[in-house]
């Protein structure tokens, strides 16, 4: 299967947490004013490849085991990325998507028979939501551009049957008994 990519960063920092592999997409119909890769957007331009391209690029980086959908809007190639995110979670890679769109419509989407969301949906460990909001933004916030973004806990939001917004484990530095 084909996916148009806008690029690729192997070793982003910014695109969730850790070290992660992070694929942009091509074409983005939300258009958001003040986005950060407004390149992404037009739907035209971007470099053709294979699904199975990307994940050959992916295995050989062995630094990362997690990867994030990015773009451009990952859900207008949904089919695509889906295949993706299923191959890489058979693997054991954490998956994190970003989309301009809301969770409630993609899962309406999916309710009405959209498959390719539904399996997009269903192989995503963390949904960020919402379109950016120029008069929201904030460098402050971790892993979305503006306070109407949220951070969506997949697993635990399809067992509630309801957004279960995500929360990075805590982590308190313990000093060895040996120091």
């Amino acid at each position: 299967m084909n996916i148009n990519l806008y690029g690729a960063v192997p070793d982003s920092i910014v695109d969730g947490p850790g070290l992660r592999y992070a694929v942009f997409v091509q074409g983005c119909s939300h258009a958001c004013p003040g986005c950060h890769n407004p390149e992404s957007q037009p739907h035209e331009g971007g470099t053709l490849t294979t699904v199975d391209a990307v994940l050959a690029d992916i295995r050989a980086n062995g630094l990362v085991h997690d990867v994030t959908l990015t773009g451009g809007e990952p859900f207008e190639q949904a089919a695509a990325c889906a295949e993706l995110a299923r191959a890489l979670k058979a693997e054991g890679y954490g998956i994190w998507a970003y989309t301009g769109g809301l969770y409630e419509d993609l899962a309406c989407c999916a309710e009405q028979g959209d498959r390719d969301v539904q399996d997009l949906l269903d192989h995503i460990d963390v949904l960020v939501d919402g379109p950016f909001v120029q008069e929201r933004k904030s460098l402050a916030l971790k892993w979305c551009g503006s306070s109407n973004q949220r951070l969506i806990d997949m697993a635990a939001t399809r067992a509630a049957g309801h957004v279960v917004e995500w929360q990075p484990p805590s982590f308190v530095p313990q000093k060895p008994a040996s120091w």
